[in-house]
This record gives C-alpha cells, structure tokens and sequence, in this order.
C-alpha cells in the first residue's frame, strides 16, 4: 500500500491556497477575455477590462486578486490503496490553510463563533473540507478560496416534482436576479439538482471546479445550461451590476438522483474572481 506524510500535504494546501488567490485559472481568463470581445455595453466593456487588467497584475506581482481571500472549501478525493501515516488529515489540511494564508500575507476572514464572540481566528483556519474515497492509491486536493459577497447570494429551494424543469429554471434566474449587483457579476453560477438539501447544495459548489467551455457530458443538462445562461444573460444586470449583456460567464450544473416526492435545486453563484488550484499526490 502506497503512503503518504501528512507533511506532504500541508506543504501542498499551502501553495495552493496561495496559488489560488494570486492567479485565476486559464479557462477563466479565457472567459473574461471573450467577454469583453462579447459585451454589449460599454461600461461592461470598460469594467471587463479592468477585471483582466487586475488577475494580469496579481498573477505577476503575486498579490492577492481580491481583498476578500475567502473561505477556503477544500475538496479531498482518498485513493482507497493510500495510506495517510505522521498524524491526522484534518489536521495536516488545516496547519496548510494557516500556513499558506499568513506566509502568504492573505486577508484572515474566519471568526470562530458566528453567533458570539466572532472573534477572527488569525489564520483562516477551519476550511470546509469535503472527503470522497475513490479507487486508487492517489490523494486529490482541490482548493477554492470562496468570496462571501458571491457565497451569501447561494439558495437551496425543495421544490415539488411537479415544478419539473421550468421550476428549477425559474428558481436559478430568480436566484442571480435577487442577488443583482451584490454577487459581483460576471458569474460562474454553479447549480445542483437532485439529492438532499445538503447534498444539492454541494452539487452546486462541486460544479464550479469544471473548467468553463467543458460540455456538460449529459447532452439533457449540457441544453439546460445553455438555456439557464442564455436566461440568466439576458437580465440585463451585466459586469459589476452596472447593465450589459454579459451578467454570467457560464452556468454549470450537476444533478442527482432524488426522492420521488422531492426535486431540490441549489444555486452557488461564483463572482468573476472565480479562484481554485488544484493538485494530485
């Protein structure tokens, strides 16, 4: 059985923490630039241009691309033949964040009670850590610092059966339509169908790691993506809220099977500085 010091995994959370927030992934620079070329609007052209103009400088100055550093959500894929030897994963994966964050000079944001004290823990530190055992002798460490203002524009909605595909639509516009100016559009707006109200929404999250301009496999969810784009674009709130033609880069969606009484829908909006770093072990 193949093993891994935990070591070696605090030392690659904390590159990639820092790697995340200083350089956005080439798929979403790609997207931006071809927005702006698309961009109906000139303020929304001018404000595209200055996005592209910001990741250019963080990427080689190695600063951070936005104050907000985020909340780091990390996804862990465990090689069912790996053995994990020296200490406790959790623990390697969080001593990584607190590393990589102050060595990196990136904005603490976490507070350790939400309801009392919120009293900034100094480091960043906890991530929302996902674990998926998959086959294997290899560990997969996905990391995305996630921005509030995009995050507190999230949804979850059990809607009936009968709602059918109209109402998940309905619901996901809905959903950036109310989020407006505050999510920091242009978006990638990740959506989850199917599960439990806690599986969907991570279905959503899960989404945003797909590179933007990948077709969605199941040609029944690559046509709703492009109607929920198309949908979405066509709100009219545009770059940074301001009007435009482009309001989301790209929806993308990943279902589940589900109950036959339930269709829940989860939408997880991603603001233009859509950040994650991504390393196999």
């Amino acid at each position: 059985m193949r093993e891994i010091h935990v070591d070696a995994i605090t030392q690659t959370v904390a590159r990639l923490c820092q790697e995340a927030n200083f350089s956005l992934p080439d798929d979403i620079m790609a997207a931006l630039r071809i927005a702006r070329q698309r961009e109906e609007s000139p303020w929304g052209r001018e404000i595209l241009r200055h996005i592209v103009e910001n990741a250019d400088i963080a990427a080689k100055e190695h600063i951070p691309l936005c104050q907000d550093c985020g909340i780091v959500v990390i996804h862990i894929a465990i090689g069912q033949d790996l053995h994990i030897v020296g200490g406790d994963l959790f623990d390697a994966v969080q001593k990584g964040v607190a590393q990589g964050y102050t060595k990196g000079y990136l904005r603490a944001s976490m507070v350790l009670r939400p309801l009392s004290a919120r009293i900034n823990t100094g480091d960043n530190t906890p991530p929302i850590v996902r674990y998926d055992i998959v086959p294997g002798d290899k560990l997969m460490i996905a990391v995305m610092p996630k921005g509030e203002g995009a995050e507190n524009g999230s949804r979850v909605g059990m809607l009936e059966p009968a709602s059918g595909r109209k109402g998940v639509v309905d619901f996901v516009v809905e959903t950036i339509e109310k989020g407006g100016a505050s999510i920091c559009p242009p978006l990638v707006v990740g959506v989850g169908v199917g599960g439990t109200a806690g599986r969907v929404m991570w279905l959503a999250k899960k989404s945003l790691w797909r590179p933007i301009g990948e077709p969605n496999p199941d040609p029944e969810i690559d046509e709703l993506e492009r109607e929920l784009l198309a949908n979405i674009n066509a709100l009219g709130i545009g770059p940074q809220g301001l009007g435009g033609t482009i309001t989301a880069l790209a929806v993308q969606v990943e279902v589940s099977p589900c109950h036959i009484a339930a269709l829940p829908v989860a939408v997880n909006p991603e603001c233009h500085c859509a950040r994650h770093r991504e390393a196999i072990l």
